[in-house]
């Protein structure tokens, strides 16, 4: 069964903490799914030590025996010396391309004259950015998640006319990482302090979910880092991002029922696109606003039902 040529579809890092075996389980059922890239490692917390480098690259040459291309995800928030020997190690371990998600990874990367794919964390907006990034040797970029169609769709063309042609990734499925700080909003629901956090982030696979007063999931608390309460879910633009030229639809891993997900994405961008079902998608609570132009929370095929 040939696969479009015209858009990958990639797998991105776990953000979320899990255990050992879940994350066995996870790539060893990923290696059979129709996506052609697959993110490993910690980009959240250095605290999450279930999975040492050594692991990450073992499943790695597992995932590439199975003819996928296995990206290293490096650490978001670089908080200490500590965390910047283990960027070292990542960055240096000889095997796989490393996802740069902060300058210290970036600068690292481009000191060694490695090369590289730019994390989105690192907000490439212009030509003239992802042209620098480009020269120290990034491969591929990451879309900020907050960019909409209209205005990536401008960006890549003005990155053409300057012949600047490295592929372009969209956050296309999962919660969308907004921000990232260094109190741990997890470890203060459980009244913990964030070194002695006993990992309580480990009871929530898919995130803590904060609601509104009026029982809105407004956001996902994930240790440091705070994601949306909906999921984004791009799937019916498909077809528009490779006509637009994004290289790759990134889906992001959640604990249950990514296989259905990754088969959703896989059909769509082989034209075999369900008619959208809008009360299915109000109770899977989707958004998309971001990539309309609008504000991130909104959900454009819940107002298309309403109107």
């Amino acid at each position: 069964m040939s696969i479009p040529e015209t858009l990958q579809l990639s797998l991105g890092p776990v953000l979320f903490y899990w255990t050992r075996e879940r994350y066995a389980n996870f790539y060893r059922e990923a290696a059979d799914w129709p996506v052609e890239i697959v993110y490993l490692g910690e980009s959240v917390c250095s605290r999450r030590r279930d999975m040492k480098l050594d692991d990450w690259l073992g499943l790695g040459r597992e995932l590439t025996q199975s003819g996928k291309q296995v990206v290293l995800s490096s650490q978001t928030l670089i908080e200490s010396e500590a965390d910047l020997r283990d960027l070292r190690k990542l960055c240096d371990n000889g095997e796989f391309i490393i996802e740069a998600n902060d300058q210290s990874a970036l600068h690292h990367l481009s000191a060694a004259r490695a090369p590289f794919i730019a994390g989105a964390a690192l907000n490439l907006y212009n030509p003239a950015t992802i042209g620098v990034m480009a020269r120290a040797g990034m491969q591929r970029w990451h879309a900020p998640v907050e960019m909409s169609r209209d205005d990536l769709a401008r960006l890549l063309a003005d990155c053409r006319a300057e012949g600047l042609d490295q592929p372009c990734e969209v956050f296309a499925y999962g919660h969308l990482p907004l921000a990232w700080s260094s109190r741990c909003f997890t470890a203060r629901r459980y009244r913990k302090p964030k070194d002695r956090c006993q990992f309580v982030c480990q009871k929530h696979p898919e995130g803590l979910p904060l609601r509104s007063q009026e029982s809105k999931e407004v956001f996902t608390l994930n240790g440091i880092q705070t994601l949306s309460g909906a999921y984004q879910d791009l799937r019916h633009e498909v077809g528009d991002m490779a006509d637009m030229g994004v290289g790759v639809a990134s889906l992001s891993p959640r604990a249950e029922g990514m296989a259905k997900v990754v088969a959703a994405f896989d059909a769509a961008r082989r034209g075999e696109q369900p008619t959208p079902d809008p009360l299915a998608l109000v109770d899977a609570d989707i958004c998309d606003g971001f990539w309309h132009g609008r504000p991130g929370m909104d959900n454009s095929h819940q107002k298309a039902a309403l109107s």
